[in-house]
C-alpha cells in the first residue's frame, strides 16, 4: 500500500510481467511495440491511458484501480456545495473501499502506526466506517 502514495506504474507493470512470466515477443505483438519501447515503459513513472489499458488487458490486472485507491486515500473529499455546476460525467456517491485499503487501515491500527483518530483525520474515513471494519475484519 505504500506505493499508492507515489505510484511508479512502469515498475509495477514490470513486476506483474515477471509474476506472469510473459514472453517479450508476446508483449511486443500485443502492444505493437519494439522490445526497446517496452523496456522504456518499465522505467516510466506514468504511461498513456491507452497503453495502460492494453497492459491491464494483457496482464489481467486493473492498474487503474491503483489510481482510484490513491484518490480514495489521498485526495480531498469533494465539496458538498449545492452551487456546484452539474456535470454530464457519472457522479460517484461515495467512496468504495477495496479489501486492500481496509486491510491496510487495520494493519496501521494493529501495528500501532496510527490511532483511529489519526486514520480518520488523515484519510477522511468516517468513524462509523472504521468501527465497522474493526468489528467485522479484525482477528
Amino acid at each position: 500500500m505504500e506505493n499508492l502514495k507515489d505510484i511508479h506504474i512502469g515498475a509495477l507493470v514490470y513486476e506483474r510481467v515477471n509474476e506472469q512470466d510473459i514472453d517479450m515477443g508476446r508483449i511486443c505483438r500485443f502492444l505493437h511495440s519494439t522490445e526497446k519501447e517496452i523496456l522504456e515503459m518499465y522505467s516510466m513513472k506514468s504511461l498513456d491511458v491507452d497503453v495502460l489499458l492494453k497492459w491491464s488487458k494483457l496482464l489481467e490486472y486493473d492498474f487503474f484501480r491503483l489510481y482510484s485507491n490513491h484518490l480514495i486515500l489521498y485526495a480531498p473529499v469533494a465539496s458538498q456545495n449545492k452551487n456546484v455546476v452539474k456535470s454530464k460525467l457519472p457522479q460517484f456517491r461515495k467512496s468504495l473501499y477495496t479489501k486492500e485499503i481496509i486491510d491496510y487501515m487495520l494493519e496501521l491500527l494493529e501495528n500501532k502506526q496510527k490511532t483511529q483518530v489519526e486514520i480518520i483525520n488523515h484519510y477522511g474515513i468516517p468513524k462509523s466506517t472504521l468501527n465497522k471494519w474493526i468489528s467485522k475484519y479484525k482477528q
